[in-house]
């Protein structure tokens, strides 16, 4: 028997394929568990009790991309480094060869071994149709990939072409337009230099977040802003339930309207 201090770390996986089969007074789950212990035991493995990932009234058929405890796996394997999966058996993983292979081709390419109780190592195979499969699916799983990319830069260019903006930072404009017009003001109406106009602007309590006055790069390109960029952006400001709306907070205080004396 191995030496505890040997054990190498795995994850388990089990899988039910219904309902009928998922409760306290059934044993599929417990059955497959026994299993894979068993076979941990004799081998060397060790899986923490936080490593188990159950897949409870899931079809043999169902793709593996859409199930909540293959997803959680994958994610637990991303994260702490363990590269032995153990499984009572393939059909575990799925009942179709195809999609076998793919969650096959997905453990492989996190550079990942799974093992089935009896021993036998479902990673790898001299079996040419298996090989065949396995290229297949790795194929679609680029090609899905590929397609996946396309749609979310789609997406992000829709988004863009809308509101002139899709990720990055938010600008002080879409924070608090207000602090950008009491800027712009302050910079024309009283030629400030930058330094002034963000020691203005601190003494009002419109300050950074950390509650410390603007730098002039900041200043700079609030002054930078067009008049009709400014009214727009107080238009979307004042819009209820606006997407920026949690940002509200973190610049203090917030003018109340267009007059509110204290832009001047």
């Amino acid at each position: 028997m191995p030496r505890k201090q040997n054990l190498v770390p795995a994850v388990g996986y089990l899988r039910t394929s219904s309902a009928a089969n998922v409760g306290a007074d059934k044993d599929s789950d417990k059955r497959q568990r026994a299993a894979i212990e068993a076979f941990a035991k004799r081998a060397g493995y060790t899986v923490a009790e936080g490593d188990w990932f159950y897949d409870a009234d899931v079809k043999g058929s169902d793709p593996i991309e859409t199930r909540d405890g293959f997803g959680k796996l994958l994610d637990r394997i991303d994260g702490n480094g363990v590269r032995v999966v153990l499984v009572e058996d393939v059909s575990r993983l799925a009942r179709e060869l195809m999609t076998q292979e793919l969650g096959i081709v997905l453990l492989i390419a996190r550079g990942v071994k799974v093992l089935a109780s009896n021993g036998d190592e479902l990673t790898e195979t001299e079996d040419e149709m298996r090989k065949a499969m396995r290229q297949i699916a790795g194929v679609f799983a680029e090609l899905e990939k590929t397609r996946l990319v396309k749609k979310l830069k789609a997406a992000r260019d829709r988004k863009k072409a809308e509101t002139g903006k899709c990720g990055g930072r938010y600008s002080m404009l879409e924070r608090n337009p207000y602090i950008v017009k009491a800027a712009k003001e302050l910079a024309s109406k009283r030629h400030m230099s930058l330094q002034e106009v963000a020691e203005a602007l601190h003494a009002k309590g419109m300050t950074s977040k950390s509650g410390t006055p603007f730098n002039k790069t900041v200043v700079q390109r609030m002054l930078a802003v067009t008049w009709p960029d400014v009214e727009r952006g107080i238009a979307a400001y004042e819009k209820p339930n606006r997407g920026t709306a949690e940002l509200s907070g973190t610049i203090a205080p917030t003018p109340q309207g267009p007059s509110d004396s204290r832009l001047l």
